[in-house]
């Protein structure tokens, strides 16, 4: 259902640096870029990322109560990307842990103050795997 999300940033070199790191991890690099604007993803795949300088000319603010959440492909990995995004300058909004029916999570923003997690859906007890 989901296209692709854009973010916006107010300081898109120091932002490219943050989501490079992430989308390695991830096993995804840059798909588009143009003046004032970077995207991640792969084509024909599913939802891309990308951040922008704001169209209007005026500074990136943060949404309220606005997250992206990127899917990993397990346990590790959603720990992986939330030691990253850390390491990167991000700050931490829950660290990785269980947070119910299957669902493993870890928070962060970037260095914008978008909020950000990496999660993995697991089997619940009895399901098929």
């Amino acid at each position: 259902m989901i296209g692709y999300v854009t973010l916006g940033t107010n300081d898109l070199e120091r932002a490219a640096s943050f989501y490079d790191a992430i989308a390695a991890e991830l096993g995804i690099g840059r798909m588009m870029e143009w003046d004032g604007a970077i995207a991640w993803g792969t084509p024909g795949s599913g939802a891309g990322l990308g951040i922008t300088r704001p169209f209007d000319g005026r500074p990136a603010s943060v949404g309220n109560g606005v997250m992206v959440a990127l899917e990993a492909k397990d346990r590790a990995q959603v720990d992986r990307l939330h030691a990253i995004a850390l390491a990167r300058g991000g700050s931490c909004e829950g660290p990785p842990g269980p947070r119910g029916n299957g669902f493993y999570a870890g928070y962060f923003r970037d260095l914008d103050g978008n909020k950000l997690n990496a999660f993995v859906m697991e089997p619940a007890a009895g399901e098929p795997a």
